[in-house]
C-alpha cells in the first residue's frame, strides 16, 4: 500500500496528518489573502472547487505540474510502496 504524501510529511515532522493539513491550509490561506495582488492571482490560478483552495487541490496541482514538466523523479522521494 502506498503512503499518502501528507502522511509521509507528517511522519517526518512527527505530527498528525490532521496537523500537517492544518499547516498547509494555514499557508494557503495566508497567501490566498496576501496583500500582493500578483501573489493572490498566482494562487487563484490553481483549480479549486470551493471558496478557497484545499490542501488536496494544491497537492493535485503540484503533482500534475511536476509531471507535465517531466520532473516525475522529484516525486519518488515521497512515494513509499
Amino acid at each position: 500500500m502506498q503512503e499518502h504524501i501528507f502522511e509521509r510529511m507528517a511522519r517526518e515532522k512527527d505530527i498528525s496528518v490532521e496537523k500537517m493539513r492544518a499547516i498547509i491550509s494555514d499557508r494557503i490561506e495566508k497567501d490566498w489573502n496576501d496583500e500582493n495582488p500578483v501573489k493572490r492571482e498566482q494562487w487563484r490560478k490553481i483549480p479549486y472547487a470551493g471558496e478557497v483552495l484545499t490542501p488536496d487541490e494544491w497537492l493535485n496541482y503540484v503533482v500534475k505540474k511536476i509531471k507535465d514538466d517531466g520532473q516525475e523523479g522529484l516525486l519518488r522521494k515521497y512515494l513509499i510502496w
